[in-house]
């Protein structure tokens, strides 16, 4: 299950990469290497910052198939892809969802404190957007005001009350996805944001 939902997060940053450097025209070589960087940026954070090296991307060859497979999939099938901003939302929220119990369960097996697992899952979701945003010449998402790292730390937190119930470990990664999922869209369903420190 572990597996399964770090591959998924893989896939959906992967194809918000593509999205992203496709709407700023960029020739084939740098969607790939904006997808690249967008999928496995924050595992690759993760991974130095918990000593786990080399990083899992570099182990495991399956990473570096399924950003390929992603990219061309996305581009191939770019056309049918309607309303790209939309898009380009529901996949980079699936991405810090699922990779936000990734970074959180990877602190675990490393013996970290609660506060650190939670702040390594939002670091791990949040760090490939950044890079991907700053290549396209975009703020990252971020440092803007959105809920989206918010997002982040209520999954964790949740990870861990729910980590407390009487219930199979694969379904606390599921219900953890799905609130990290279900702040950030309700936040921009309803316009519901952080307040700024500017009038």
């Amino acid at each position: 299950m572990f597996y399964a939902i770090d591959i998924l997060g893989t896939i959906a940053f992967a194809i918000s990469g593509v999205l992203v450097a496709l709407s700023k025209r960029m020739d084939p070589f740098g969607i790939l290497i904006v997808a690249t960087v967008t999928a496995v940026g924050g595992g690759t954070l993760r991974d130095v910052l918990i000593g786990e090296t080399p990083v899992s991307w570099m182990l495991n060859l399956n990473y570096i198939y399924v950003i390929l497979g992603s990219t061309v999939l996305t581009i191939i099938f770019k056309s049918k892809i309607d309303y790209l901003r939309k898009s380009l939302f529901l996949f980079d929220t699936i991405g810090i969802g699922l990779y936000t119990v990734v970074g959180v369960e990877k602190g675990i097996s490393a013996g970290l404190d609660p506060i650190v697992c939670i702040a390594l899952g939002t670091m791990s979701a949040c760090f490939g957007g950044v890079i991907r945003d700053i290549l396209c010449n975009e703020i990252p998402v971020i440092f803007r005001k959105e809920i989206y790292a918010t997002a982040c730390i209520l999954g964790g937190l949740t990870y861990f009350l729910v980590r407390k119930l009487p219930i199979d470990n694969n379904i606390v990664f599921i219900i953890a996805g799905l609130v990290v999922i279900t702040v950030r869209l309700l936040a921009v369903r309803f316009k519901v944001s952080l307040p700024t420190l500017y009038k």
